[in-house]
């Protein structure tokens, strides 16, 4: 291009630059004619941005069918229909709760009221409610009547033909058993048969008679001093009455008893170590004297039942209720006894351990009586052991001291 052609280019761009002015500023003033395709420049993409947001993977939208249409009020309607449904339900389902437990307290409290009688059964067996005396006489005459039940046959375990021979029985069985008694005295009473003749005995004969029976020099003694009372004092009689009884040598209260209750039909209790031991282990007495004992034993009981007692009394303690180890499984009244534990609770085991008719063994008197149902005692073997003097027995039951 010559430079005559660059300038007539130059003037007519110069020319030219103000009809571009004019029509910028009609652009930036608008005639009302941009805005609309502004707008309609706009909408397409608008419509792009919805579709790429109900479908971010690129697929249409999906749009509802007729049948879908008609199938959201049915939705709807089923809905509205469960809900009373749902209401009537939960209220019926209400007073049904509210009458199972109104069904259900009643056996709670008949539970409880059974409940009750074995908790306060458990807490006077436990002690840790003092029993009243009236209940104690009630549960003292329920053992003696369930001991009834069982010995039925119970009796004095000394063989005996009067008084006399009780008597002299009575004092030789300190510190031994019935049975050795039983079978000394048959020798002893042959030779002796009557107060004026033991009186009259050399001591001696008498000791070497009833050796058996241990520390028989204090026993000769005691037979020897109460038989020259009776012949001197008593007419060769055996007096009916504990005063007159326990003034005898050898004789005290429980001695006593045993002749009256046995020889002469007086009631009274013989409180021997199994006796006490055993209305102790009942919690009918907490006494360890013997008068104590027989004391509040007699409070509890009807008089005409003492000497029964007694007898049941020591045969249970002689049969189940040992000392060291009682049968507690095989006891007829367990169920009375605050003690019951103490020993075999096991019924098979506890069985072994009863001894005399209970147990199978022989009882100890040779001649029992007519319903004992047990067997008769052996007699003594020919060659006895001496159990000689050396052993001290205790203070209720000394062979020299007052039974």
């Amino acid at each position: 291009m010559t430079a005559t052609e660059d300038s007539a280019v130059s003037e007519q761009e110069r020319a030219a630059a103000p009809a571009r002015k004019a029509a910028a500023g009609k652009a930036a003033g608008g005639t009302g004619t941009a805005k609309p395709a502004k707008a309609a420049g706009k909408a397409p993409a608008a419509k792009r941005t919805t579709a790429a947001k109900q479908a971010p993977t690129g697929e249409a939208p999906a749009r509802k069918t007729p049948a879908a249409k008609k199938a959201a009020p049915a939705a709807k309607a089923t809905t509205k229909k469960a809900t009373p449904a749902k209401k009537a339900t939960g209220k019926k389902a209400t007073p049904a709760k509210k009458a199972t437990a109104k069904k259900v307290t009643p056996a709670k409290k008949a539970t409880a009221k059974k409940a009750a009688p074995a908790k306060a059964a458990a807490a006077k067996a436990s002690g840790s409610k003092p029993e009243s005396q009236a209940a104690r006489a009630k549960r003292a005459a329920r053992i003696n009547s369930a001991l009834a039940e069982v010995y039925y046959y119970a009796h004095p375990e000394l063989d005996f033909e009067n008084p006399f021979e009780l008597l002299v029985a009575t004092v030789l069985s300190a510190q031994t058993t019935d049975l050795r008694v039983n079978q000394t005295t048959p020798a002893l009473f042959a030779a002796y048969p009557t107060p004026e003749d033991m009186a009259a005995a050399d001591p001696e004969a008498l000791e070497e008679l009833i050796r058996p029976t241990g520390f028989f020099r204090s026993k000769a003694k005691s037979l020897l001093g109460l038989s020259a009372a009776l012949r001197d004092d008593h007419g060769g009689e055996v007096p009916g009455s504990v005063d007159e009884l326990v003034k005898l040598p050898g004789v005290g209260r429980k001695t006593a008893f045993v002749v009256l209750g046995n020889a002469f039909g007086v009631p009274g209790l013989t409180v021997d170590t199994h006796f006490g031991r055993l209305v102790r282990r009942w919690k009918l007495t907490e006494q360890t004297d013997a008068v104590k004992v027989e004391q509040e034993i007699d409070d509890l009981l009807p008089e005409s039942e003492w000497t029964m007692f007694s007898h049941r009394t020591i045969f249970h303690g002689r049969r189940m209720c040992h000392s060291r180890k009682p049968a507690c499984g095989a006891c007829p009244i367990a169920e009375l006894c605050p003690s019951y534990g103490e020993g075999e609770t096991d019924p098979e085991k506890a069985k072994k351990l009863l001894k005399y008719e209970m147990g199978g063994q022989p009882g100890q008197r040779l001649k029992p009586p007519a319903d004992y149902p047990g067997r008769p005692a052996p007699p003594l073997p020919s060659r006895a052991p001496a159990t000689g003097s050396a052993a001290t027995p205790d203070a209720d039951s000394a062979p020299g001291a007052a039974r």
